[in-house]
Parts: structure tokens; C-alpha cells; sequence
């Protein structure tokens, strides 16, 4: 197996070396390949991902993200976007459960859903014109790009309840029509049952009712807004994994940016770069080693060794050095 690691900018340098450290405790064989991309490569060479980096990462299997940091500047273009496209990972996977010994920003009863967000196109198709007196963004829903993300939802509940919820505006946008019927219509072919949710109703429900959903399927950009909404009701950004999948490769980042506020101060919170680990393990086959790492978080959240962000006062070294320890004395 071969790894591209990219920290990437801001707390994204603090966060993955130590999500190696955990990682490197299966002692598993597994070759990494560091890379330099990002915000502030972009500042010192103009590039921010150079083919040369691509060529590189395409050579993977998969990538270890960290974060990156994007500039209000024109000429900078989206490192993520760029890396979605290319390597058509397709479906975005954000799993949202409450961790073991957690507290949560509100009283909440017990949910376990995922949301399964379309990737490569939407609002973030790329296609977009910038005018002295207006802007363009063009929205892209193609049949291509709902069947299989509607395939991926499905294939996933087949797993758990074999239910799904089709999230959109159908209501107003003719595109997210016909990404409903679609998404609908896939369900149907494979046995699952299915429900619908206007993306208003369901940012309101979420927060209300999370325990009543599964698996959530969806547009790119409703996606996005929507995993910042469950992140909050499930302890914070700093807990919240993701995978960005496709047929070849895979992409596992932590939900959160780069955070420059607290970028270099060592306390940021690496549970969310070490959570994907866990699925970058699970993608792999690794069920037994990635089981052991979920319990080795649980563990350590625990006994209070958690950082500044959920109360505590340890740093992210050494929140990693307990959680990679966990796994070492495993019997």
C-alpha cells in the first residue's frame, strides 16, 4: 500500500504527523510519500499542486490530508477541488456518531447517520465567470454523477438500515428535480427504502431530531453545509472524520480547515485526523486494526487526555502519543 501525505497548511502540519505517529504503531506495511501542497507552497512558488504532484499522487493508492488554506485571491485555485476532479473521488463519506464520554453541545439522544455528499460537481463543478458588475457559477447536475452517488448511498445502507434520505430543493431548482428522481430511482432498483427532505427542512431537523436518519444523500454544496451542522451536534469540528472515495483512489481528511488562528500553538485537536486514519484502515480491509483505534480514542477521551477545544489542557502531541500508545500495549 502506498500513501501520499499531505499536511498542507495551518494546524494541518500539526495534525498529521501525529496521526502518522498512531498510525505507524500497527506497524503496518505501508509506504508513505510526503508532499508539499498547499497555501503556502502557492506563496513561495505560485503553484500551490504542481503536475508534478499530481503525477506523484495518482502513483497512490490512496492520500492522508491535512488542511488547507484557501486566499480570497483569483489566481488561486482550489487544491481539493483540483485533487476531487483528477482523481474522480466521487463520493464524499462524513460519519457522524457521538464519541464515548463526549459532551455534547446540547442534550441529544443516541444517532449514528452519514452523510454521503456528490463530490466532483454542483456549485463546485469549477465553471465560473468573474465580472466587473456580476459573477457566474454554473451548476452542474449530470445523470452520470447522481446514479453513482446514489449507488454509493445506497451500497452503504445496505450495511445499516436499508433506508435512505434524498436531500434537495426540488422545490425551487429543476436541477435538484432531476437529481431527486434519479437518486429515487436508484433506491428503487435496489431494494431501499427512501425518503426526501427540502435542505432547509433537513439543516432544521438535523438539529432537532438527528437520531431519526441514516443515510443522507445529497449535492455537493448542500453536503458541505450540512456535515458543518451534524459536526456541531456531535462535539465539534475537531471530532469529525471524512473520505473522499472514487473507483481508484481515496482521500481521508479531517472536516476541519486549516484554522491559522491556532496554527502553530500545538494545541490543536488531532482526533479527527486520527478518526480518519480509522477509515482510511477500513477502506483498507483493516476492520480488527481499525476497531482498535476507535477504542484506543475512546479510551484516552475517557480518562480526560484531550485538548484545550474539549476542555482539557493536554497538546496534540501528546493527546497522539496516549491514543498511539492505546494501540501499541494492545494484547
Amino acid at each position: 500500500m502506498k500513501l501520499a501525505v499531505v499536511p498542507g497548511d495551518g494546524i494541518g502540519k500539526e495534525v498529521i504527523p501525529v496521526a502518522l505517529a498512531v498510525l505507524d504503531a500497527f506497524g503496518l506495511d505501508i509506504e508513505k510519500v510526503p508532499l508539499e501542497i498547499g497555501y503556502g507552497k502557492w506563496e513561495r512558488t505560485g503553484s500551490a499542486l504542481t503536475d508534478e504532484d499530481m503525477s506523484v499522487i495518482k502513483e497512490c493508492d490512496c492520500v492522508l490530508f491535512g488542511a488547507i488554506t484557501t486566499p480570497p485571491d483569483p489566481n488561486y485555485k482550489s487544491v481539493l477541488m483540483r485533487l476531487r476532479k483528477e482523481l474522480d473521488l466521487y463520493a464524499n463519506i462524513r460519519p457522524f456518531a457521538p464519541l464515548a464520554n463526549v459532551k455534547l453541545p446540547c442534550n441529544k439522544k443516541v444517532f449514528d447517520f452519514v452523510i454521503v455528499r456528490e463530490n466532483t460537481e454542483g456549485m463546485y463543478s469549477g465553471i465560473e465567470e468573474l465580472h466587473e458588475n456580476v459573477a457566474y457559477t454554473t451548476r452542474v447536475i449530470s445523470r452520470k454523477g447522481s446514479e453513482r452517488i446514489a449507488e454509493n448511498a445506497c451500497s452503504i445502507a445496505k450495511k445499516r438500515k436499508k433506508h435512505i434520505t434524498v436531500v434537495h430543493k426540488a422545490n425551487v431548482l429543476k436541477s435538484d428535480s432531476f437529481f431527486r428522481d434519479i437518486c429515487t430511482g436508484v433506491a428503487r432498483r435496489n431494494g431501499i427504502s427512501y425518503n426526501e427532505m427540502l435542505v432547509d427542512a433537513m439543516a432544521y431537523d438535523l438539529v432537532l431530531r438527528p437520531e431519526k436518519y441514516d443515510v443522507l444523500v445529497t449535492t455537493n454544496l448542500f453536503g458541505d453545509i450540512l456535515s458543518d451542522v451534524a459536526a456541531a451536534i456531535s462535539g465539534g469540528l475537531g471530532l469529525c472524520p471524512s473520505a473522499n472515495i472514487g473507483n481508484r483512489h481515496a482521500l481521508f481528511e479531517p472536516i476541519h480547515g486549516s484554522a491559522p488562528d491556532i496554527a502553530g500553538r500545538g494545541i490543536a485537536n488531532p482526533i479527527a485526523s486520527i478518526l480518519s486514519v480509522r477509515m482510511m484502515l477500513q477502506w483498507m480491509g483493516l476492520e480488527t486494526e481499525a476497531q482498535v483505534l476507535g477504542n484506543a480514542v475512546d479510551s484516552v477521551i475517557q480518562k480526560g487526555i484531550v485538548s484545550p477545544d474539549m476542555g482539557g489542557s493536554y497538546s496534540t502531541i501528546e493527546v497522539g502519543n496516549a491514543i498511539a500508545a492505546k494501540v501499541i500495549n494492545v494484547p
